[in-house]
């Protein structure tokens, strides 16, 4: 036997005559009523009654506001029969009543009314089952409708901060029409253009939105994947202490770890290495997405939607009229950008063989450059000389040499762009195979019971096979 009753009624969509007469009855007959919230057109039908609308401003979370309820209702049953009234039906969008019934401690009875559902299916002239429609909750439409191309009416569209989730769930949509305060005085039916959703429409507690199709769905991983995240944020105690600053480490490090992948491409498990470092890079950029949400200042969608029209815009010859020309990307940019100079785009911390790559390049983009490598390794040999003589003067100071190596390491990188090598993936080719040999040096000496030499090394340089690769 279990402890009590809870039994649930609706209150229709706003109008009293839209409540069953059921629920009527049973709002009549049990004198200890719980509102789940006051703001309702019907909600004065089951007064007097206590509401859980200091819930709703004290929680965090959705999740805490129907935990709380579901617990007090669960502990009031014990002593007696209660009465719980939502509005519309009990049975439609009501997370609450769900959560309710899946408890064992105390019965529940569900006795239902008009929901606005009914309401919106009169006004849209739409059959729902003939047109396969979905019912979505508007606070869970990126995960909810994730893969869906609709139909879907989009219910608890409450706030415009849910009508901007809606919007950037997915790139674009077709109009779709507004539905508030179905069957009062006060009702509005319209339609709205996509883009204008969050931006024309002031919701209420009575809104909900019919989207009659979408060309693209939404892409259900990557939107399971952002709510991760967002779960994370709001609940790991070691995520909650994260901002863009404490990150900048995990972002070099994974990004790294994905380079180290791609080296690593030949063997069997490779590709599926190359796989798991991606979603941690990709962990990395929606968590930096994610603080900014919080900030009011952008979403992973307007990432997605920011680069996806740069690119769009830098490729006039793939995405415009047919016979467009190929752009010089750096002046493209300079002008976009207002940047007095090409180098205005290279970030002073990148690795220092890159950054010196990338320098090259940009000047190289506006016709500063070497004809081809012939012309570049000159400078190699006139660079040597020069470091040589300043180790060699007394005069010289360390700066000047540490200047005249830097001068080496720029040319040695200005060869490799002109014969299409990247200097940083040679140079680390090149401390991975040291690595290999010194390793199979290290083990052929303790084998042997004598120290590295360079006989040894010569030795195993002479060496074929997979571990060595040479």
């Amino acid at each position: 036997m279990k402890a009590g009753r809870v039994v649930v009624v609706g209150l229709g969509p706003g109008d009293p005559r839209h409540v069953s007469a059921g629920a009527t009855a049973a709002i009549a007959s049990i004198p200890k009523r719980f509102l789940r919230t006051a703001r309702h057109p019907s909600a004065h039908l089951a007064l007097p009654a206590e509401t859980f609308d200091d819930l709703y401003e004290s929680a965090q979370t959705m999740e805490e506001v129907y935990g709380g309820i579901v617990e007090r209702l669960t502990s009031e049953a014990r002593t007696g029969d209660v009465l719980y009234a939502v509005p519309g039906s009990p049975l439609v969008a009501e997370q609450s009543v769900v959560l309710l019934r899946a408890q064992r401690e105390v019965e529940v009875e569900v006795i239902p009314s008009l929901s606005f559902v009914d309401l919106a299916w009169e006004r849209l002239g739409v059959d729902p089952m003939d047109a396969g429609v979905r019912l979505v909750d508007g606070h869970r439409f990126r995960t909810e409708a994730a893969g869906a191309t609709g139909p879907m009416l989009v219910g608890q569209c409450d706030s415009v901060a849910v009508l901007s989730d809606i919007k950037l769930a997915t790139e674009a949509g077709p109009p779709v029409v507004v539905m508030q305060r179905l069957g009062l005085p006060d009702e509005l039916v319209f339609e709205v253009s996509w883009d204008d959703l969050d931006r024309e429409v002031r919701p209420d507690h009575l809104t909900c939105v019919w989207v009659p199709g979408l060309a693209e769905p939404v892409a259900s991983e990557l939107v399971r994947f952002e709510e991760l995240v967002r779960t994370l944020r709001a609940r790991c105690p070691w995520d909650m202490r994260q901002t863009h600053q404490s990150l900048t480490r995990h972002l070099l490090e994974e990004t790294y770890e994905v380079l180290e992948a791609i080296d690593e491409l030949g063997s069997p498990s490779g590709y599926a290495h190359l796989e798991e470092e991606l979603g941690d890079l990709l962990f990395q950029i929606a968590f930096h997405a994610i603080l900014a949400a919080e900030q009011g200042e952008f979403t992973l969608a307007d990432v997605a939607r920011g680069v996806h029209d740069k690119l769009v815009e830098r490729h006039p010859h793939v995405f415009g009229p047919a016979g467009s020309p190929m752009p010089n990307w750096e002046e493209m940019k300079k002008s976009q950008k207002g940047r007095s100079s090409v180098m205005e785009g290279v970030p002073g911390n990148l690795p220092s063989l890159l950054y010196a790559f990338k320098l090259q390049s940009k000047a190289a983009s506006v016709g500063f450059d070497w004809k081809d490598a012939a012309g570049a390794w000159p400078k190699i040999r006139e660079e040597l000389a020069e470091l040589e003589q300043a180790i060699a003067s007394s005069s010289s100071s360390r700066h000047d040499v540490n200047d005249e190596l830097g001068d080496v390491l720029f040319s040695v990188v200005n060869v490799a762009r002109h014969l299409g090598i990247d200097p940083e993936a040679a140079l680390r080719d090149a401390s991975a195979k040291f690595r290999r040999r010194f390793t199979a040096v290290e083990a052929l000496a303790e084998r042997r019971g004598v120290p590295v030499t360079d006989e040894l090394w010569d030795e195993v340089k002479s060496w074929q096979g997979p571990d060595l690769g040479e």
